[in-house]
């Protein structure tokens, strides 16, 4: 018994220690492949094509140059639609002046007039609605001149607000003169607050047009390509010349304003 198990000690062994042998071979031999070429982390990167980089980098600029045009053309229409729209308040605004200036200097007139005797008339019913219908007409006809508004109509024909038919046309005259001043006045700084809120807007639009302007000239100077210069002289070649002014003519901003 003991020598079969001491047979066996001794055939088995040898086999067991070849069989370990070889496993740490290979497992060295392995471990010596992975430092001598140790293992990505991920799969292989494409290699960038440069000429495909180019390509979409022109792409966008070109799509930022058609862009930042729209935006510039129509920025250039709204800043003239506003310089328009301006001048339009400035000539009413000038014209709300001259009737002013016309009403004051009638009220001035009237009111030096004031200091002269009223004229003596009779104190009698028929005297009383001849005044009545004088300031009714008077009253209707600086309404249709657009001097007094429904409202003020409407108080000079029922005789409240300051508005007494009892008194001399004269006097009358100088109430409705003073009346039409006031009014033109309100008129004439409505107009000047809105010429200068329409001046206000209009640089604005013209500083916004002229910075998308230089944008829109900026990007298309940067689709331009570069000039070919002759090797002799140093100067753009005569083939380029045109082909570079048309495309600046073509890009070049129109003026604001």
């Amino acid at each position: 018994m003991e020598q079969t198990v001491l047979y066996h000690f001794l055939t088995e062994v040898p086999e067991a220690a070849a069989i370990w042998t070889a496993l740490l071979v290979l497992a060295l031999g392995v471990l010596a492949a992975l430092v001598a070429r140790p293992e990505r982390d991920g799969p292989d990167e494409p290699v960038p094509d440069p000429a495909a980089e180019a390509a979409t980098r022109l792409a966008d600029l070109r799509r930022y140059a058609d862009e930042v045009a729209v935006a510039a053309a129509g920025a250039a229409r709204t800043s003239r639609r506003r310089r328009a729209r301006w001048l339009a308040a400035h000539d009413e605004a000038d014209r709300a002046w001259r009737a002013y200036d016309e009403a004051e200097a009638a009220a001035r007139r009237l009111a030096g007039a004031a200091v002269l005797t009223e004229p003596c008339t009779p104190r009698t019913p028929a005297e009383y609605a001849a005044r009545e219908r004088w300031l009714h007409r008077a009253a209707m006809a600086a309404h249709w001149r657009g001097d007094l508004s429904a409202r003020q109509l409407a108080d000079a024909l029922a005789g409240r607000n300051g508005w007494d038919p009892r008194r001399h046309p004269a006097e009358q005259e100088i109430v409705l003169a003073r009346v039409v001043r006031d009014g033109r006045l309100a008129r004439w700084r409505a107009a000047a607050e809105r010429e200068r809120q329409g001046w206000r807007d209009a640089e604005l639009a013209a500083d916004a047009a002229r910075v998308l302007a230089g944008e829109a000239y900026a990007a298309a100077e940067a689709l331009r390509p570069a000039p070919v210069r002759s090797a002799a002289r140093g100067t753009p070649s005569p083939a380029v010349v045109p082909a570079a002014a048309g495309r600046a003519a073509r890009w070049r901003p129109a003026r604001v304003g």
